[in-house]
């Protein structure tokens, strides 16, 4: 199957079937497509928490409106964006991007100017909204790699993030809660899952110019 038929074949899921857990291979499959998402300039300016622990994940879910999904799949997933973007971060990744490429770090001076231009050139808040966004675009490849392992997954902006800080501890780490995934199986009567798929025709939604 193609990545389009696991795209049609998955959903919001709703109802996990907390029995069944995703077995490690196909977890380490998943978070490895999350760690190869683009993010602007490469900096990944996000961390990923995988939450199995049942006491925190219970908590996790009171500040989710009581959504099951939190509490009933294999993993909730948290993409907690760096709310502490500096130069000191920009020098560090510079540093592994020598370090990885196995080149001089002095022939990265342009690369670094532009990096730290672009970390110097923003508030704070555009700094967080900028992380943010990239936290995004790994969200993507997450769903896109479960679908292709025939997990399920349901990708949720319901939550207090700062409640979701709290509990975690995230602040502390100069970490802010962006959005969340919960993965694992649908439970088989989950009425959502017999739902046809609904968007908008190609041509009210594709643009060609």
């Amino acid at each position: 199957m193609t990545l389009v038929d696991k795209l049609n074949w998955r959903y919001a899921t709703k109802k996990f079937d907390s029995t069944k857990k995703i077995a490690a291979d196909k977890l380490r499959y998943i978070l490895d497509a999350v760690k190869l998402a683009p993010s602007s300039i490469g900096l990944q300016h996000y961390r990923v928490l995988v939450i199995e622990d049942a006491g925190i994940r219970a908590k996790l879910r009171e500040a989710a409106y009581g959504q099951p999904q939190v509490t009933d799949a294999s993993q909730l997933i948290v993409f907690a964006a760096e709310t502490g973007l500096n130069e000191t971060f920009g020098k560090k990744y510079i540093d592994n991007v020598a370090a990885v490429r196995g080149v001089e770090r002095e022939t990265l001076a342009g690369f670094e100017n532009m990096v730290l231009g672009a970390i110097n050139g923003r508030t704070p808040e555009q700094l967080t909204i900028w992380a943010q966004k990239q936290a995004y675009i790994a969200l993507g490849h997450l769903i896109a790699a479960a679908s292709e392992q025939d997990i399920d997954s349901a990708p949720m902006e319901g939550f207090d993030p700062a409640r979701f800080d709290e509990i975690l501890g995230l602040k502390e780490k100069g970490l802010t809660t962006t959005v969340i995934a919960a993965i694992g199986y649908r439970a088989d009567d989950d009425a959502y899952a017999k739902l046809a798929k609904v968007r908008r025709p190609n041509e009210e939604f594709f643009i060609h110019v």
